[in-house]
């Protein structure tokens, strides 16, 4: 019985309200292994998916999940559902790369020079 304990059913939610899964994780996964999981798995017919782990945050119980972290340790005793699936959301940013080319091109068109005579 203790190792069916130490197992969760988590299913990811994305943005379109379509989901990944369920599948089944050890209580010992990390938070990367399971974005692993979902770059290995999203669907190719989608646009604008993750390119990198960087990409993608995970949120279970309204907190986003820290990579080093394991499953067990995000387990909220509130979203417990003995023997029911988890649900998880999945939000895709773009990587910080891509934000800095955007940020510098905004802050060259919103420059403004004043001149005073």
């Amino acid at each position: 019985m203790a190792g069916v304990q130490d197992q969760l059913e988590i299913k990811f939610r994305l943005t379109d309200g379509s989901d990944i899964g369920p599948n089944t994780f050890p209580a010992a996964t990390s938070v990367a292994t399971l974005k692993e999981n979902i770059l290995a798995q999203w669907p190719k017919e989608k646009e604008n998916g993750p390119r990198t782990l960087k990409d993608v945050k995970l949120i279970s119980a309204g907190k986003i999940l820290e990579n080093n972290r394991t499953v067990g340790e995000c387990r909220s005793p509130l979203c417990d559902n003995p023997g029911g699936v988890t649900t998880m959301h999945v939000v895709v940013q773009p990587s910080s790369v891509e934000k800095g080319k955007k940020g510098a091109n905004q802050a060259k068109q919103s420059k403004c020079v004043c001149v005073i005579l």
